[in-house]
């Protein structure tokens, strides 16, 4: 059976480059686009490549942006015109294909196997990336391969404005030498246990014994196997499959460093009123699994995971995520981001157990009924949990609608191993 010809696009800088094409004053100097400062989401998201020669990060404070690179041009984040401008994109790879897959705003995953009309998968790429520059002045690096994970390490081998292929006769010699990180979903935590049994490089994950890996890593363990081996046979979506919503979660960068318990709790309610309110919105029933998201003061990512009693309510999910904080971060260092995630749906299908039968569930569910009544009347901050009323700033917080600081791609595999 021929192989699949498959392209990963990805967008070079692209918040920065989208506000140099707003203001084209900005174009050829060192620009990063960054979070709002007050609100302690001072961070950088994106860089132009004039920053880059200067060493500025994402992830970088702005203080230490400016202290790398004086002239820094500082803009905030306008996710409206992103979000344009992605969709723009998208359009163009719409001419090729109506298999588009998003991971992101600003990378896709497109299967170009039955667009041979347009000529090879390297070809259409070039058209893709020409179209791209000439058309909405952004440029976009384009990988090319048989499978969606050595495209994606493809598209990262030359940038910007490129076209790079690896295929049969070349994945060793171009993938098996990058280090292990560069594997999709291998982040700080799951590359420290790869470290650990002497894995640094793709093909010494490739040469790994699978079984051994699964034993010591669990089902990451075959996954990142298959992918490092060549093996991916996931498809590309199509451009109008609804893709099945697999979790609900929300996080946020505090304004400040959060230093104790009641603090930590605190923030962790404020996300889990958000978390169980767009749980029902999206009717997906009750959740069996609540996840946590820590970012400490350096940037370190840390997440963990349990399972529960089916729940869509507010307090239960926060209960859980206090509970995983105690026992598994318990404070080791000051916290800088929390998120909350649930996942596990049970779609309305009840589950008889005996939270259930003793109608303890029913009456909790009652009162934030109750709850929610009242706020969609008389407004969020009209009716709040007594915790609240520790910091007055949180009185008028309502994050349900906000956009939230989030982990980075490739950073949420937990300690243990397991997806968050």
């Amino acid at each position: 059976m021929p192989d699949r010809v498959i392209l990963h696009s990805d967008l070079n800088n692209f918040y920065a480059s989208a506000e140099c094409i707003l203001f084209p004053e900005f174009k050829n100097k060192p620009l990063a686009v960054c979070g709002d400062e007050k609100a302690r989401h001072g961070i950088v998201l994106a860089k132009s490549e004039e920053a880059k020669k200067y060493g500025v990060r994402t992830g970088d404070v702005i203080w230490e942006a400016k202290r790398k690179c004086p002239h820094l041009v500082i803009r905030p984040a306008r996710f409206s015109v992103y979000t344009k401008l992605s969709k723009e994109v998208r359009d163009i790879y719409g001419r090729f294909t109506d298999h588009i897959e998003p991971f992101g705003i600003d990378e896709c995953w497109l299967d170009v196997t039955k667009s041979g009309v347009f000529g090879s998968g390297y070809e259409i790429a070039e058209q893709i990336r020409r179209a791209v520059r000439e058309e909405l002045g952004l440029s976009v690096s384009v990988g090319v391969s048989f499978n969606k994970v050595f495209a994606k390490l493809a598209s990262d081998l030359k940038k910007p404005d490129a076209v790079s292929v690896v295929d049969r006769s070349n994945f060793r010699d171009k993938i098996y030498g990058l280090p292990v990180t560069d594997l999709l979903f291998v982040g700080k935590s799951m590359a420290a246990r790869l470290e650990k049994i002497g894995v640094r490089t793709i093909g010494a994950l490739a040469a790994a014994e699978p079984a051994f890996l699964q034993s010591y890593l669990g089902k990451w363990g075959q996954t990142l196997s298959t992918y490092a081996r060549g093996e991916d046979d996931s498809p590309v979506r199509h451009i109008e499959e609804a893709q099945e919503l697999k979790s609900i979660g929300n996080s946020t960068t505090w304004r400040e460093d959060i230093l104790n318990l009641s603090d930590v709790k605190r923030v962790l309610y404020i996300l889990s009123e958000s978390v169980a309110s767009r749980l029902k919105d999206a009717g997906l029933g009750k959740a069996n699994t609540v996840h946590l998201w820590v970012r400490d003061r350096d940037l370190n990512d840390y997440s963990y995971q349990k399972k529960v009693r089916p729940t869509a309510l507010c307090g239960e999910i926060a209960q859980e995520a206090y509970a995983l904080f105690c026992e598994h971060y318990a404070l080791r260092r000051a916290v800088r981001g929390l998120g909350v995630t649930v996942s596990g749906f049970d779609k309305g299908v009840e589950q008889l157990t005996f939270g259930f039968l003793s109608g303890d569930y029913e009456k909790k569910a009652r009162a934030e009924q109750a709850v929610e009544k009242i706020r969609s009347k008389y407004g969020y901050e009209k009716l709040q949990r007594g915790i609240m009323f520790e910091d007055k700033a949180s009185l008028t917080m309502d994050l349900k609608g906000g956009r939230l600081m989030r982990p980075k791609k490739g950073e949420i595999i937990s300690d243990e191993g397991k997806d968050k």
